[in-house]
């Protein structure tokens, strides 16, 4: 299912765990890899006069170092991609990066980016735009990766019994025959009986896998922050769920419980389309 991936790089110390991951996964999935590191039109042109009287940089320096940036960034990842054996072809483009990224990634089966780029030393609880943007706009599969995130460790899949949460136990099985990881499944439900047809579902779903399979059920507390401390306790390498839960319509183009494990999992999160 996950034949070629989209890696998409600012630069940054986030932005180069997420070239790890990739690599890594691209390794072990042996995927085609496209790289993007994206020279930002609206930091490019620079500062413009606002009426102060005071006058603005010129834009020249600015857009040369950003697209200077953007060429090593390029290079980095070919030659770290290259020492891996994998196929690999890596760009550099102007534009508004949330965009750009989303109209490549048509030509992959899988988005990873940095949860924070430059700017995370001054973000509070939000994810970077940038990232916000591809995750909502975006309608590939897109695995948001934060800091400190290794491909190494069991893959935890978030179900609810959406149809989005059925994509992502596909997504989920056809990783974990791949990479070799076990899969372990988190159910939130209330109600005991929905909870045990869903494991029911979910197991006709995941099929006889080549790696164990365990099951975990919560009925207390919020889903997103009991499958985030799920993930931690069995030192999950993946989260993997659906884009939409059950109640699509709790938030702009994504789900309420997607958008919280995106925004506060220490674990990287693949959000399944």
């Amino acid at each position: 299912m996950i034949s070629t991936i989209l890696l998409a790089s600012d630069g940054s110390d986030a932005a180069a765990a997420a070239e790890r991951y990739a690599l890594a996964l691209a390794s072990r999935t042996k995927a085609r890899l496209l790289g993007l590191s994206v020279v930002e039109d609206r930091l490019a042109r620079g500062f413009r006069e606002d009426g102060l009287g005071v006058a603005p940089p010129l834009p020249e320096p600015v857009a040369t170092y950003l697209k200077a940036r953007a060429e090593a960034v390029a290079r980095r990842i070919v030659e770290q991609a290259r020492s891996q054996g994998l196929e690999v072809h890596c760009d550099t483009a102007p534009g508004i990066a949330d965009d750009l990224i989303v109209e490549r990634g048509q030509q992959a089966d899988l988005l990873v980016l940095g949860r924070d780029g430059h700017a995370k030393n001054f973000r509070t609880g939000l994810v970077g735009s940038t990232v916000d943007g591809v995750v909502r706009k975006t309608a590939k599969c897109a695995l948001v990766v934060p800091e400190g995130a290794q491909l190494a460790g069991p893959i935890v899949l978030g179900f609810d019994g959406s149809p989005g949460s059925r994509l992502a136990a596909s997504v989920a099985v056809d990783i974990a025959k791949k990479v070799g990881e076990p899969v372990h499944v988190f159910v939130d439900s209330k109600d005991k009986g929905r909870a045990i047809s869903r494991f029911d579902e979910v197991r006709s779903l995941v099929g006889s896998l080549p790696v164990p399979v365990r099951e975990i059920s919560s009925t207390l507390g919020r889903p997103d922050v009991k499958l985030v401390d799920s993930a931690r306790e069995v030192r999950a390498s993946l989260i993997v769920m659906g884009a939409f839960g059950r109640n699509r319509i709790t938030e702009y183009f994504l789900g309420s419980n997607a958008a919280a494990v995106v925004r506060t999992s220490p674990i990287a999160v693949l959000v399944a389309r």
